[in-house]
């Protein structure tokens, strides 16, 4: 399953669950690189440690799993907290190493009630091969945003992109993998239907909260910036979502394109024209 459901929480609003659940996160040996909120009622925190970007180093393309989410949301006026599964991501993003202390950690911080986001789990080697279905992009069709004359450069780059906040784009988080030219951005996203408040309100629609899906990352390895393909990072989210009809892959039809074309517009460090339209 994509997503754990942590232990109840007995705080009364967001604000105050968030809050201990950093704390907790910080006492179970994680450091928070980053906080934000995709809509009024969810704040989501973004953390690491030595031993997840020690696994980021080891794997081709390993910053995409050089964190955990979590997600503190008022659900229906309960409020959950919940958590990126690390077994599953470790698995879809293809990554050497041993996963297990995360699974511990993470658990111990917060609580493991169930495993949720799908209609049935799925294995380790349909994680490691995952796409949606025929025709759709595997982990390794990432997107090819941009290219420079070095790693130096592509940082820059990337980080002068999200001071301009092209494409309605705010910087959450940056992990810098030790021993590797490689650094990870998570991005929160304001434009047209990539916007996530936008697919939280299509297709974050029943059950446990998907916040924790966002943000989206960019990520330098060398001298080139890349992204997972829009449509891939969506679907290992929301493995069972339907292709059809209300709260459908449909519904979000455009989010994909513009996903890549707001995280494009970072990575390049230029303007698009409408620069943000956010849908509400």
């Amino acid at each position: 399953m994509p997503f754990i459901l942590g232990d109840n929480s007995t705080e009364s609003s967001v604000k105050a669950a968030a809050a201990k659940t950093q704390q907790a996160l910080k006492d179970n040996g994680f450091t928070v690189v980053g906080s934000y909120s995709p809509n009024s009622k969810s704040t989501v925190i973004v953390v690491t440690n030595a031993h997840l970007k020690k696994l980021a180093a080891m794997s081709k393309n390993g910053g995409f799993g050089a964190m955990e989410r979590v997600a503190v949301v008022d659900n229906g006026g309960k409020i959950e907290v919940s958590y990126t599964n690390p077994s599953y991501h470790w698995n879809v993003y293809r990554m050497k190493g041993d996963i297990a202390p995360i699974q511990t950690a993470m658990e111990k911080a917060l609580g493991n009630q169930s495993g949720y986001g799908a209609d049935k789990g799925l294995s380790a080697d349909e994680l490691r091969g995952y796409h949606y279905k025929m025709m759709m992009p595997y982990f390794d069709d990432e997107d090819e945003l941009a290219e420079y004359g070095s790693y130096k450069e592509a940082v820059a780059a990337v980080e002068a992109g999200l001071k301009s906040g092209h494409a309605g784009s705010k910087k959450v988080y940056r992990i810098d993998v030790p021993g590797q030219d490689m650094t990870v951005f998570g991005v929160a996203l304001k434009h047209k239907e990539g916007a996530d408040s936008f697919i939280a309100k299509q297709i974050d629609i029943k059950g446990h909260s998907h916040a924790a899906h966002f943000p989206y990352e960019i990520l330098v390895v060398g001298d080139e910036v890349v992204a997972l393909n829009g449509k891939f990072r969506i679907a290992i989210n929301w493995p069972s979502l339907s292709m059809m009809g209300n709260g459908s892959f449909m519904s979000i039809s455009g989010a994909p394109d513009n996903i890549t074309e707001a995280l494009k517009a970072v990575a390049k460090n230029q303007k698009i024209e409408k620069e943000s339209e956010g849908l509400i």
